[in-house]
């Protein structure tokens, strides 16, 4: 037995990934155990799990491997202060004491929460990490491989090719001109939090007009016709600041960076629209390159920009490959399971046999709790629950989904990745005009303009969506555009802004955002057994195979991973129904069950 733990940490999303004899066997972010969202610190409480799944020991462990050189990292930063200086100063003295108490000294660090462990480390470069956790785990014999994200050490984008069991990155984009850093500095600016709100800025694009997009391509950046760019860094801070975006920018944009929580104005909508344009743009120049480069039919992608799903939706659609596969834990926390699979299959000569789905087991990675612990807990909670055998279950919840309850769905094991894929989702009816309104701030607690994801079954995706001829999306990585023929009225007509919202557009409003798109889930017996039953039961019921499907937490919490976590979720928010494997609870049952401080939960939790 060869037993390999991978380990990403000290910056966001901590993770560990344990591979066996080159299986995937867990992979866990440590914010699921600490309950602190993108808990950057050593994931002790991740690897604990890891290695209990498995049942093995510390010291049976035959590698542990880090996702990036630290010492070249170190060396980047270095360099950036000083070219920089003095205007970096102020930056240089909040990032030392971490590089001097931790990241200089990572192999004494690591034994220290390893302290069992005495063989040797290996530190992967950062964007080999995301390659190898895109091309392993996927279904293909051969393909391109295209990684993106903030930086790393200097890279900030690759690409490269892998073939059996080798990747090779051959091209490379350096700091600071980066993709992700540049979608970033739009997030600040817009009001949102950088490494967390980036999807919020892609959520909120089709509300505006892309009329900045030629600024942007005229001031801002450079574009090359192979996706290659430079930016002007008058307008960025984040090279020697503090902050993403200075007074430069600002004055480019003719308004102040806006204030967390106030108001969103057109503006910004509209500078929300803009930098996605730009973003998918460049996007589909560089996949374009890679094929050219390349000339494979299949691309795998990695990074933390692989998470912005309308780009890739455009790839898929638009692009010249006729295969797209997207690490399911396409930031950092993925790299964990790419070093540990980097170490197996390229340090270790191992071979490897894709499959033909792929090799993630539906990213469903984490903790399991099974039917004894989930009664004992009720028990304990003095919670009251009707315990079903699985047929009866899935049409019983069908018809509570039927019926525009709000459910809570706790099933099997807790995904990997910053998606809830039908292990740990909040659920509810895309029929219902009314349903985004409720569960965002009913249930969320969050932003009227966030869209929810369809999950639909695989066999009747194409009935509803566009994702691309013979392209499957069951890791929620794929926005499409809904069918013709599921669209109702005429566009979002005199609306403008958030009004949007207030338009009918599809059969399925709840999921269908105001541009008739849809971040889609398509879900197979294979990858998620029991989610697609229920599923299929709602849709015999019905006549629809759509619902809708969001990860359970509330805003600012990370995905509930225990039975007690998603209990207390339940109780905290105005959710029907939970269903915590065959156990149902019903909210108006719950009289004497322990109760919670709603405002007391919430206010754990910091606003993402």
């Amino acid at each position: 037995m060869t037993a390999i733990l991978g380990v990403s940490a000290f910056y966001h999303d901590s993770a560990a990934a344990l591979v066996v004899d080159g299986e995937i066997v867990a992979a866990a972010q440590e914010e699921r155990f600490t309950r602190n969202k993108h808990d950057a610190a050593f994931p002790a409480r991740a690897i604990e799990y890891c290695l209990e799944h498995a049942g093995i020991k510390v010291h049976q462990l035959d590698f542990v491997g880090y996702y990036e050189k630290p010492l070249v990292k170190f060396n980047r930063l270095l360099e950036t202060y000083l070219s920089y200086a003095p205007a970096g100063f102020g930056s240089f003295l909040k990032a030392l004491p971490i590089w001097l108490h931790k990241k200089l000294y990572l192999p004494r660090v690591m034994r220290r929460g390893l302290k069992d462990y005495r063989r040797r480390f290996i530190f992967a470069a950062h964007h080999e990490s995301h390659a190898a956790s895109a091309f392993f785990p996927s279904p293909f014999e051969e393909a391109a491989i295209l990684t993106a994200d903030g930086v790393g050490e200097w890279s900030t984008a690759s690409i490269g090719v892998g073939r059996g069991n080798r990747i090779e990155l051959t091209h490379e984009l350096r700091f600071p001109h980066s993709l992700g850093l540049l979608y970033s500095a739009f997030t600040y600016y817009c009001g949102f939090k950088v490494n967390s709100g980036e999807y919020k800025l892609m959520g909120l694009a089709p509300y505006g007009e892309p009329r900045f997009a030629e600024l942007i391509r005229e001031k801002l950046i450079d574009l090359k016709p192979d996706g290659s760019f430079r930016m002007d860094m008058r307008f960025f801070t984040f090279a020697a600041g503090l902050t993403m975006t200075g007074r430069e920018f600002a004055r480019l944009f003719g308004q102040p960076a806006r204030r967390s929580e106030s108001q969103m104005s057109q503006h910004y909508m509209d500078v929300a629209a803009s930098i996605q344009l730009v973003t998918e743009e460049i996007m589909l120049r560089m996949a374009r390159h890679a094929y050219a480069l390349t000339g494979m039919e299949n691309l795998c992608l990695a990074g933390g920009v692989a998470l912005n799903c309308v780009a890739n939706g455009r790839i898929a659609r638009e692009g010249p490959f006729k295969r797209l596969w997207i690490q399911p834990a396409a930031g950092d926390a993925g790299s964990a399971l790419g070093t540990a699979l980097l170490i197996w299959h390229q340090l270790l000569e191992k071979s490897r046999s894709p499959a033909s789905g792929d090799l993630q087991h539906g990213t469903l990675l984490g903790p399991h709790f099974g039917d004894t612990a989930v009664a004992e807990f009720l028990s304990a909670a003095g919670a009251k629950a009707h315990r079903f055998d699985d047929d009866e279950l899935f049409e019983a919840v069908a018809g509570h989904l039927s019926s525009e309850k709000v459910v809570g769905w706790f099933q099997g094991r807790m995904e990997f990745g910053p998606r809830a894929l039908g292990g740990r989702s909040i659920l509810g009816d895309a029929r219902s005009p009314q349903m985004q309104t409720t569960m965002n701030l009913k249930i969320k607690f969050r932003e009227s303009f966030r869209p929810f994801a369809p999950s639909v079954l695989a066999e009747q995706s194409g009935e509803y969506f566009d994702v691309g001829d013979g392209q499957d999306s069951p890791y929620m990585l794929l926005v499409g555009p809904v069918r013709e023929d599921k669209r109702t009225g005429n566009g979002n007509g005199s609306f403008t802004g958030l009004d949007k919202l207030k338009q009918i557009r599809s059969q399925i409003p709840a999921v269908t955002h105001v541009d008739y798109s849809a971040r889609v889930q398509t879900v197979d017996a294979g990858r998620n057994e029991r989610y697609h039953r229920l599923i299929s039961a709602f849709y015999r019921r019905t006549g629809c195979p759509v619902i809708i499907n969001t990860s359970f937490n509330v805003r600012g919490e990370p995905i509930v991973c225990t039975p007690e976590d998603a209990y207390r979720c339940f109780m905290t928010t105005n959710m029907d129904v939970l269903v915590l494997g065959n156990h149902v609870l019903l909210k108006h049952e719950q009289e004497n069950a322990k109760q919670f401080d709603a405002e007391a939960h919430l206010a754990k939790f910091q606003l993402d």
